[in-house]
């Protein structure tokens, strides 16, 4: 338990904190983003790995005793109190406002987000301790497998229970690994349609099947976070600059799924689960805003071959405002404000 407490933390500011975590809320709300890449982003990533990481039997058994100024300390209460109180807002404000600009404005809301990872990349380099032309290998592993992720057709999902466990464990990556999403995870399983409708059932008009089925997700996402959290940790203390370049390659990877001109070539029926191929023929015949169609496969194209408006001006104006806001992040990481 000591040894928990005794560990130096890096200093944050509470409204540095709360803006942070509310990046990651908003970021947690859009699909294809992850909240990992915005604390990767935003210098608050080995902390909170460091964070979630140092959370064992001693600290379950502070929590039976009531120990709680233990638990406080052992769980970096201040830094985890003002994040979390950030992402609650982010998720809020990504709920009621970025979804609209998603469904008004998606290519100039892709294109800040390609801004900002574009120019975090070279950010992340700078924090390495000793470069070398080696690392551009693992830079090159870790881009090569988050686009082979982000480029996989979805599979047919199951309602068994060892197949969800597995898919909380899987899908709670995405928060301990910039540049996949979790809600793409769950999409690639098959169990997009499964466990966000239950968990919306759940709050509207609870019933011990979908109880079951949450409790199994959030079980396997403990564990997964728990375990991942783990190995990320150790890999920042033993590898610091490899674990770095691959993480940025992990972003680097994700672009693919982020480029602001993107034709659906595949739609989802989240009422019939059904997968409906869709080109330039037969677009006009779908609502891609509709609720209850969600996109699962797309192509990149040039803003010639795009199917609607472009908005090349506007995303121009988005990607560049993207590279600003890092910049202003670094400028407050330096400030310590």
């Amino acid at each position: 338990m000591e040894e928990n407490m005794s560990k130096p933390r890096t200093h944050h500011s509470k409204i540095s904190l709360i803006l942070k975590g509310a990046a990651m809320g908003i970021a947690e709300v859009i699909p294809g983003v992850s909240g990992g890449t915005i604390a990767f982003i935003t210098g608050i990533y080995e902390d909170l790995i460091d964070t979630i990481s140092g959370v064992d039997q001693n600290t379950v058994w502070d929590i039976l005793k009531l120990r709680f100024s233990n638990v406080w300390v052992s769980l970096n209460g201040p830094f985890l109190l003002y994040l979390i109180i950030g992402m609650v807002g982010g998720i809020l404000a990504g709920v009621f406002g970025v979804t609209k600009l998603l469904e008004n404005y998606p290519e100039a809301l892709w294109a800040l987000f390609f801004g900002l990872i574009i120019a975090s990349i070279p950010l992340m380099f700078s924090q390495m301790q000793n470069r070398k032309w080696g690392h551009a290998i693992p830079f090159i592993i870790g881009a090569a497998i988050a686009y082979l992720i982000t480029s996989i057709s979805p599979a047919a999902g199951s309602t068994n229970m060892a197949y969800i466990f597995l898919a909380g464990v899987i899908a709670i990556s995405a928060f301990v690994l910039p540049g996949i999403s979790g809600s793409f995870i769950l999409l690639l399983m098959g169990l997009y349609t499964v466990v966000i409708p239950t968990i919306k059932a759940f709050l509207e008009s609870p019933e011990l099947s979908e109880l079951l089925l949450i409790s199994v997700f959030a079980l396997g996402c403990l564990t997964g976070l728990a375990f991942f959290s783990r190995i990320v940790s150790a890999a920042f203390k033993n590898y610091h600059d490899i674990t770095i370049t691959v993480m940025s390659g992990f972003m680097f990877g994700s672009l693919n799924k982020i480029w602001p001109w993107r034709n659906p070539t595949a739609i989802l029926n989240k009422d019939t689960s059904v997968i409906s191929p869709i080109d330039s023929n037969n677009i006009s015949t779908f609502s891609i805003t509709d609720k209850n169609i969600k996109i699962v496969k797309e192509i990149n194209v040039l803003p010639s071959d795009y199917f609607s408006d472009p908005c090349t001006v506007y995303v121009i104006a988005a990607f560049v405002v993207g590279i600003m806001l890092v910049g202003g992040l670094y400028f407050m990481q330096k400030s310590r404000i």
